[in-house]
C-alpha cells in the first residue's frame, strides 16, 4: 500500500488522496490557520499542504483555547456538530473532482442571525434558544454551494438591537484586543471571533452600524453594502428596509472573495430587483484597478469634531498619509445632516411586524411574536425598553411614510456634496470612541448615514490608540458603487497596513496556548531585607500577577516595592506594593495588573529587575535583577 501511495502521490497530491481514501492522516503535516488569509489556506488546500478537516481541527482546538477558556472571549454560540463530517466529504470531493467554488473547504463563522436548518438560529435570545429554522438564508446557501464549511454561529447584540453585543443567552462577548471592553455590536462575536482567528471569515448584518462597529473594534475591514446588492432572506430581521448582511475579515481580498460568493440578485429578496440583470460581481477582480493618486477624499468634519481624541489623532494620521500619496483630502459637510437622519428612522415602525412575519414565515411553533417575547419576560435587560416599546406601539404609516421618503432625501444630499466635491468616497470615524468597559453605555456611533440613505460604507483599520485599541476609519461611496469602494480600501490597505493580531489569541503550541512565563523571587539582602516568591506573566490573560512575602529583620525602612523594566534610570514600571503594607514587618501582597501595550513591550524585551525605595536605602534605591523563565 506504501508503494501504491508513493507513486500515486507523484500525481496527485498526497493530503487529496489521504482524503479519498480515508487513510495515512498522519502523514499530512497541517499548517497554521492563525492569521492565515482565505486566498492561503486554498492554495494549502490545492498543494496537499493541509486538508479541510485539519482546518476545522485547528479552528476547533482555539475556540477551545480561547473563546471557552483564556481570555474566555464568548463570541461563539455554538459549533456546528456536523463541521468536521462536512470537511471530509469536501476533502473527497475535492480529491475526486476538484473545488467546487471559491470557498471550498473553508471554515466560515456565521452569525446567530442567519437560518441555518441544521442549528437552531436564535438571535442570542433565549426565547429562540431552541428554534430551527424551515429554510436557510439565501447567504448560507450561497456559502455552502461555493464548498464553505459553516463551522459555528457567533454570539450578538439579542435580536442585533443594540451596538454591544449583550443578550440572554450566553451573556456579553468580550473584545479580544481587551477582554475588559465590549467588541462592538451587533455582530459583536463575528467580530471578535474572526480576529482571534477562530474562522476564516465571519458573517454579520448591519442594520445601523452592525457590521462597521464590530470592524473598527477589532481591527478588522468589513463593508455595509449598497441597500439591494446582497440579499438578506433569512436572516432575522430588525428593519427589512435598513437590514443588510455580508462578511467581516482581516483583510481585504478576504472580504471580496466572499462577496463574490454572496452577492446578488434573489427573487426572494425584493430588494434585490436594484441588481437583477447585472452581471456576477468582481470584487476581487478589481481590487488592483484603483491608485490611490488623484482620489478626492471628503473628510466630514462634523464627525471628527466629536470624536474622542484618540480616535481622531489615529484617523488624521491616515489622511495625512493619503495627501502624501497624492490623493485630495477636503473639508465637507452634509447639510441638515441631523435632521434629515433623525426623520428617516423606520426601525420602530418595522421591528414588530418584521420580526413577527419572520417566526411565522420560517415555523417557529413555540414563539409566535415579539408579543410572546416580551410577556414571558424572555429577554435580557439591556433590550427590555426597546422590545416593550416596540411591543406597544401603533404603526403611525402617515409617519412611516414620511420616514421613507425622508431617506430618499437624505441620499440626494449626500449625493450632492459628492457631486460638489468632485468625491470618491467621504471619510469619518466608524464610531467616534474607543470601545468601552463592559457594563457601560457605548457612545460615538457615526452608523445612520450609510444605514439611513442605503450606502455603501467600508470600515477600514487605520491604527491603534495609545491604550491599544483598534480604530476604524469609515469610507462612504455612491449607490452600488461597492466594487469600486473595495478596490479603493485594498489601495488603501496596501499602502498602510494596520492590521495587528491580538496579544491574548497567539499561535498554539502543541495545540495550546503559550505557558505562562515565570520569574522566581528569593532576595535576602545583607541588611536584613528580604523578598520571596513569584511573579507571572500570563500572555493569554495580558496579565501581570505576583504573589511575594516581603520581611525586614531590622528596623522597618522600606516604603515601596516595584517591578522596572529597561533602564533603571529610565524605566516602565509596575508598583508592587506601598506603605500600607510595608508597615508591617512581615508583609503578604498579592495581586495584578492589566498590561498596556508599553508594559507588555517593555516585559517581553527589556531586562527586569526589582527595586525598594525607602527608609535607609539610597534616593534611587535598591535594585536586584528578576529573571523570567524563556517561554515557549
Amino acid at each position: 500500500m506504501a508503494g501504491l501511495m508513493m507513486k500515486i502521490g507523484r500525481i496527485f497530491p498526497i493530503a487529496l488522496l489521504c482524503a479519498f481514501l480515508q487513510t495515512c492522516e498522519s502523514e499530512v503535516s497541517a499548517q497554521s490557520v492563525y492569521e492565515t488569509s482565505v486566498a492561503d489556506l486554498q492554495r494549502m488546500l490545492a498543494n496537499g499542504e493541509v486538508t479541510s478537516v485539519q482546518l476545522v481541527e485547528q479552528y476547533l482546538a482555539r475556540i477551545e483555547a480561547y473563546d471557552r477558556a483564556g481570555p474566555r472571549l464568548n463570541s461563539i454560540v455554538r459549533v456546528n456538530p456536523a463541521a468536521r463530517g462536512t470537511a471530509a466529504e469536501l476533502d473527497r470531493e475535492r480529491a475526486a473532482s476538484g473545488p467546487r467554488g471559491p470557498l471550498h473547504g473553508i471554515p466560515v463563522l456565521v452569525k446567530d442571525n442567519y437560518n441555518t436548518t441544521d442549528m437552531p438560529t436564535t438571535g442570542s435570545s433565549v426565547a429562540l434558544a431552541d428554534f430551527v429554522p424551515n429554510a436557510a438564508a439565501t447567504q448560507v446557501e450561497k456559502l455552502v454551494a461555493a464548498g464553505a464549511v459553516v463551522l459555528a454561529k457567533t454570539n450578538l447584540h439579542e435580536y442585533a438591537y443594540g451596538i454591544t453585543s449583550v443578550n440572554s443567552l450566553t451573556g456579553q462577548p468580550r473584545n479580544p484586543y481587551d477582554y475588559r471592553r465590549v467588541p462592538g455590536g451587533s455582530s459583536g462575536g463575528a467580530g471578535a471571533a474572526v480576529a482571534a482567528s477562530l474562522g476564516a471569515v465571519g458573517m454579520g448584518s448591519d442594520t445601523c452600524g452592525s457590521i462597521r462597529i464590530p470592524s473598527a473594534f477589532n481591527n478588522l475591514v468589513g463593508l455595509r453594502p449598497s441597500k439591494g446588492a446582497s440579499s438578506i432572506y433569512g436572516v432575522m430581521p430588525l428593519s427589512h428596509t435598513q437590514d443588510t448582511a455580508g462578511p467581516l475579515a482581516r483583510n481585504i481580498d478576504d472580504l471580496a472573495i466572499v462577496l463574490d460568493v454572496v452577492s446578488g440578485y434573489d427573487p426572494s429578496d425584493p430588494a434585490t430587483e436594484a441588481v437583477r440583470g447585472m452581471p456576477p460581481t468582481r470584487f476581487r477582480e478589481r481590487l488592483g484597478e484603483v491608485s490611490l493618486e488623484g482620489l478626492r477624499f471628503g473628510k466630514l468634519d462634523s464627525y471628527f469634531e466629536r470624536a474622542d481624541g484618540d480616535t481622531r489623532s489615529v484617523i488624521e494620521n491616515a489622511l495625512e498619509w493619503l495627501a502624501e500619496q497624492g490623493a485630495a483630502v477636503v473639508s465637507v459637510e452634509i447639510p441638515e445632516v441631523a435632521d434629515l437622519i433623525d426623520r428617516s428612522r423606520v426601525i420602530e415602525h418595522e421591528f414588530r411586524g418584521d420580526l413577527d412575519r419572520y417566526l411565522k414565515q420560517f415555523g417557529s411553533e413555540r414563539i409566535a411574536g415579539l408579543a410572546d417575547i416580551v410577556d414571558l419576560g424572555l429577554y435580557h435587560q439591556a433590550v427590555a425598553g426597546q422590545l416593550t416599546r416596540s411591543r406597544d406601539a401603533e404603526r403611525n404609516e402617515e409617519a412611516y411614510q414620511e420616514a421613507l421618503a425622508t431617506r430618499g432625501e437624505l441620499r440626494a444630499a449626500v449625493e450632492q456634496v459628492f457631486e460638489d466635491n468632485e468625491l470618491d468616497a467621504i471619510v469619518y470615524p466608524t464610531i467616534g470612541r474607543i470601545p468601552v468597559l463592559i457594563g457601560e453605555s457605548q457612545p460615538g456611533n457615526n452608523c445612520s448615514i450609510a444605514a439611513n440613505s442605503g450606502l455603501p460604507a467600508l470600515s477600514l483599520p487605520a491604527g491603534f490608540s495609545d491604550s491599544g485599541l483598534p480604530v476604524g476609519m469609515e469610507l462612504l461611496s455612491g449607490f452600488l458603487e461597492d466594487e469600486r469602494l473595495l478596490a479603493i480600501g485594498h489601495a488603501f490597505e496596501s499602502g498602510y497596513p494596520r492590521r495587528q493580531a491580538p496579544v491574548v489569541t497567539p499561535e498554539l503550541v502543541d495545540g495550546a496556548p503559550p505557558p505562562a512565563r515565570i520569574g522566581t523571587l528569593a532576595i535576602d539582602d545583607e541588611d536584613g531585607f528580604g523578598v520571596a516568591g513569584e511573579i507571572r506573566f500570563e500572555s493569554s490573560l495580558n496579565l501581570l500577577e505576583w504573589n511575594l512575602q516581603i520581611s525586614e529583620d531590622g528596623p522597618l525602612r522600606t516604603q515601596a516595592l516595584g517591578l522596572l523594566f529597561g533602564d533603571p534610570s529610565a524605566p516602565v514600571s509596575v508598583n508592587l506594593v506601598g506603605p500600607e503594607l510595608l508597615d508591617r514587618p512581615r508583609a503578604m501582597t498579592s495581586g495584578s495588573i492589566f498590561l498596556s501595550p508599553q508594559l507588555r513591550a517593555a516585559l517581553e524585551d527589556e531586562p527586569a529587575f526589582i527595586k525598594a525605595f525607602g527608609g535607609t536605602f539610597s534616593p534611587e534605591g535598591a535594585a536586584w535583577p528578576l529573571t523570567f523563565d524563556p517561554g515557549p
